[in-house]
């Protein structure tokens, strides 16, 4: 087992056992009656979350760097053979997605390339099974593995204006496109997208293997290029030692792989193929200086670190791995390039899960801290009550009663506030929504795509273009305006119930649209890299211009917004429930604290037994109070985070 394996091993079983610490606080809440609808969802869809998760590493090159060779010995070594195709030119015609989850069948699925007429993004055609060819894996084995992932590779020749509308570049040079052939025709992939699901231990521990084709079919699905690599954890660009960087090397690591930034996190650089140095007639100390040389040209050429780039020789590393050759294997560099991915990849990783995981069980718990602790105030409140009855005349008892009329009156009366801010509430919810909502976008890309069928010039092309990206972030702005107001009133809310009525309430939970202008910010980038260009805007017919546009850009800007409706949803959804359960709950308590004085007012020897199961109520809470503390100490306990740090974040959240 590879030490990459053993700590991929590691980070699974840390998930699980997260998920065991929340799957028993879930439980705690509903056994004791403790939650709400909203707290159980929360720790619901946290669930599925941790069971679901998924490490995407990602390999993306210009066709013979030796990328599929390399997933080979990193990955699946072990199989005693190769199990990606990985020969002289094109074998990856197509991305292809190697993965497996609990209860899969064994299959190899393949999308046809003519799919694309259907305007519809991979991720919405992975839904319907009968749009992909199924090849049933009958076995696991290298064999039966290497069959099938080689029609990855298929390919078929059509004329170059069907290739076109596919969405390939044709260049008669083929330098910035498909080179058609002396007939005319042109070579494309027979596949749009194929995923590969065999069972492997890495795979059924969450780690998704994506392999990417070259230049030239890369930039013919957008999906893969504005969704796909950018959300990868992990993204390894692969040179050759032998070649270098060159211009189309450097193309795909400028547009596909490095976008605005010149270090991310996660995105590594492989030399392969550096065994070419060894000929027997260079010693160590030559090789070492040339490998040293070509690291800080790749370095200089791509403006990244030198510690970023990882000479490796993958095929000497898979037959290292199969042979069981430690020496060769060392050698081979495959080692040094598994712990940079394993130290790159899982703790960022883990911290994401870490944070989100924290997040999420400490509103909970804060909520639900917040609501014993009320039911205990109540208990205390009612507790100091009848004591001070004891040996009290009717005239102390109708008081009492009197007092607490008095008290549910002027409670009363605060809900009337409380109703109206519901309604603003309302009124804003639905202000916010129509900003931010799926049919303000519908109607936008609607005029959008009006305005480019009816220009006539490019330049009204590109004002619609930019005017679209305007506008979505106008409307996220404004939404933000509406959330903030919100988020003034319910604050307001909050202390004034605080304040005159005794409620235990922490300052509702904030939000912030800032993520979606980001994503929205590099949407944009990608679109002037990619599409607003003045070559691409001459040389590209009016509609297919128009389709480019929508397939891609628009379709990752509304599942932009459908995630930011699915966000402020539950925000909304959660900003009240704690407001809501603490009215109901001081209703509650109110309601008893009345019938009790009611009782003790119409036989005075109900009076100690009344205390005494007040006294039993007070101490019920504290026990239910010390085991919610147990059961957070218990989720940092699993997560790795000291029970005082985890208490320090809440805080700051709180406050925040």
């Amino acid at each position: 087992m590879t030490d990459l394996t053993e700590q991929f091993s590691a980070y699974s079983r840390w998930r699980g056992q997260t998920g065991d610490a929340v799957t028993r606080l879930r439980a705690w809440l509903a056994r004791n009656d403790v939650g709400d609808v909203q707290s159980d969802l929360r720790l619901q869809y946290l669930l599925e979350r941790l069971h679901d998760d998924k490490l995407t590493v990602a390999f993306v090159a210009e066709f013979s760097r030796g990328k599929s060779e390399l997933i080979n010995a990193i990955f699946f070594g072990d199989h005693g053979d190769r199990i990606l195709p990985s020969s002289a030119g094109r074998t990856t015609m197509c991305p292809t997605e190697l993965q497996w989850s609990k209860g899969a069948t064994p299959e190899l699925r393949l999308l046809p390339i003519r799919s694309r007429a259907r305007q519809a993004p991979v991720s919405e055609l992975k839904r319907y099974r009968e749009a992909w060819t199924i090849v049933a894996l009958e076995a696991v084995d290298a064999s039966s593995l290497q069959a099938a992932l080689a029609r990855v590779g298929e390919t078929e020749r059509v004329e170059a204006d069907e290739a076109e509308s596919l969405g390939f570049a044709v260049d008669a040079s083929g330098d910035e496109g498909i080179k058609p052939g002396a007939d005319g025709m042109v070579e494309i992939p027979r596949w749009r997208h194929a995923v590969i699901q065999f069972p492997h231990p890495l795979l059924e521990q969450g780690l998704v293997v994506l392999d990417t084709p070259g230049l030239n079919a890369i930039g013919a699905e957008p999906e893969l290029t504005l969704s796909m690599l950018p959300n990868a954890h992990a993204v390894l660009f692969i040179l050759a030692a032998d070649t270098g960087v060159t211009q189309s090397d450097l193309a795909v690591w400028r547009n596909y792989v490095q976008g605005s930034a010149t270090r991310q996190r996660g995105r590594l650089v492989v030399l392969n193929k550096i065994d070419g140095l060894w000929d027997g007639l260079r010693d160590e100390a030559r090789i070492e200086a040339e490998l040293g040389r070509q690291v800080e040209s790749v370095a200089d050429t791509l403006g990244i670190e030198r510690g970023a780039v990882f000479p490796v020789s993958a095929q000497k590393g898979l037959v290292a791995r199969i042979q069981g050759d430690a020496e060769l294997l060392e050698r081979s560099r495959i080692p040094a390039l598994e712990r940079a991915l394993s130290d790159d990849l899982l703790p960022t990783k883990q911290d994401i899960v870490r944070e989100d995981t924290l997040a999420e069980t400490r509103e909970v718990a804060a909520r639900t801290r917040a609501l014993l602790e009320g039911r205990l105030s109540g208990l205390c409140e009612q507790l100091q009550e009848l004591t001070d009855l004891r040996g009290k005349n009717q005239s102390v008892l109708e008081y009492m009663m009197r007092k607490i009329r008095t008290e549910k009156e002027e409670f009363e009366q605060g809900l009337q506030k409380y109703y109206a801010v519901r309604s603003v509430f309302s009124n804003l919810t639905n202000s916010l929504l129509a900003h931010m909502g799926l049919d303000a976008l519908r109607d936008e890309t609607r005029r959008t795509r009006e305005a480019m069928l009816e220009s006539t010039f490019t330049r009204g092309l590109r004002e619609a273009m930019e005017g679209y990206f305007h506008n979505l972030r106008t409307n996220l702005q404004r939404s933000s305006a509406e959330i903030s107001e919100i988020s003034r009133m319910l604050e307001t809310m909050y202390k004034r119930f605080s304040v005159e009525h005794g409620l235990k309430l922490s300052p509702p939970e904030s939000f912030s649209t800032m993520r979606y202008e980001a994503e929205l910010d590099r949407l944009e980038a990608i679109f002037n890299r990619q599409i607003n260009t003045a070559l691409t805007l001459v040389t590209t017919e009016k509609h297919a211009l128009t389709q480019k546009f929508f397939e891609t850009v628009a379709m990752q800007a509304r599942r932009t917004f459908e995630i930011a409706n699915q966000d402020v949803e539950q925000w909304l959804r959660a900003v009240m429930s704690p407001l809501d359960t603490q009215v109901r709950e001081y209703q509650i308590q109110l309601k008893r604290r009345l019938e009790s004085v009611k009782r003790i007012h119409e036989a005075t020897d109900t009076l100690e037994n009344r205390v005494e199961e007040l006294k039993q109520g007070e101490e019920a809470v504290r026990t239910l109070i010390a085991e919610l503390d147990g059961l957070e100490a218990g989720i940092a306990a699993a997560l790795g985070v000291p029970a005082q740090v985890a208490e320090q974040r809440g805080g700051l959240r709180a406050a925040a």
